[in-house]
């Protein structure tokens, strides 16, 4: 019996939200009293035995190139086929495009419970009841899995890194490998750019900004603060962001430890995606912006001149 927990990676490099996902399938182990074992599919730089740090005591490895560029139904038979053969009573995923995409085939396959998004670690005391968040953010949900294969996938930002002096057993698993069905022509990515999904802390702008042309403002903060850039629908859809940064019910739900929002009122559908934010901070020049009963910090004020002075404060406390 072991906890398997899928290891995401991307250009060679283990996801940081799959070293939390390592973190809190060792935990789930070893309340279990059984091992914490994760699986790696593609070719990796990273050198995997340092995994050990987050708990895992084996690494499996199929390394194969056709892994690479993951094709979804090649990745849920592999990995059904890879907890099938370690007698995996418990599977852990980020609750990330790529996990998202895996867990509800991989619980077909295997005929096991799945409870997705995840925030804590499984209560089992009496059964094996696992917590996340429902309607939008707004209130939690307790779920008891009930089969003998259980599926979970954890929410990004929402389990701290544990390091530990550990060191992981690196083994490679000889697996039976579909064609890929897919074929990727062409990859876009954007570069020298903090991940939005995975991001500590976010900076975000709305139309109180007035247009593309102010928003140094936000990245001028990100840049000193090393965080990730946002923005809210309305400005994704005018063009002056790109809609990869838009947070919120029809975009990315994010969780990051700080969520500063500038010039945005925070209409419910904005609140969807960013209220399982730690600390929320609000800037806006209107007292009555609904965003404010979100917040934890509010700043009532002009962000033109708001702005400026925390960017200022910022680089001083940073003696740049």
């Amino acid at each position: 019996m072991s906890v398997l927990i899928l290891l995401d990676q991307a250009d060679g490099q283990i996801r940081k939200s799959s070293l939390e996902a390592a973190c809190y399938g060792a935990q789930i182990a070893a309340q279990l009293g059984v091992s914490a074992e994760s699986v790696v599919l593609g070719s990796v730089k990273d050198d995997l035995t340092t995994l050990g740090q987050y708990g895992v005591a084996t690494v499996h490895t199929v390394n194969n190139e056709s892994l690479d560029q993951a094709d979804v139904q090649v990745f849920t038979k592999l990995m059904a086929q890879i907890a099938t053969s370690l007698n995996a009573t418990v599977i852990v995923l980020s609750n990330n495009l790529q996990g998202k995409a895996i867990a509800p085939g991989l619980s077909v396959l295997l005929k096991a419970g799945l409870v997705s998004g995840a925030i804590s670690v499984p209560d089992t005391s009496n059964g094996f009841v696992v917590q996340k968040n429902v309607f939008g953010g707004k209130a939690f949900a307790h779920v008891a899995i009930n089969t003998s294969v259980k599926i979970i996938t954890l929410n990004p930002n929402s389990y701290p890194l544990t390091i530990t002096e550990g060191i992981a057993t690196v083994k490679a698993f000889t697996a039976n490998i579909d064609a890929n069905k897919v074929k990727v022509t062409a990859s876009n990515k954007v570069e020298g750019e903090v991940s939005l999904s995975e991001a500590e802390i976010v900076i975000s702008g709305g139309r109180g900004l007035k247009g593309p042309e102010n928003w140094g403002l936000v990245t001028d903060l990100a840049k000193l603060l090393g965080a990730a850039t946002a923005c809210s629908r309305p400005v994704a859809d005018i063009n002056w962001r790109p809609h990869h940064e838009h947070v919120g019910q029809t975009g990315l739900a994010i969780a990051p430890n700080l969520y500063i929002a500038i010039g945005i009122s925070g209409a419910i559908q904005h609140l969807a995606g960013v209220n399982r934010s730690k600390t929320i901070v609000v800037i806006n020049k209107d007292p009555e912006a609904p965003f404010f009963k979100a917040a934890d910090y509010g700043i009532v004020g002009d962000a033109f001149e708001v702005m400026p002075k925390i960017i200022e404060a910022v680089k001083k406390l940073k003696n740049q």
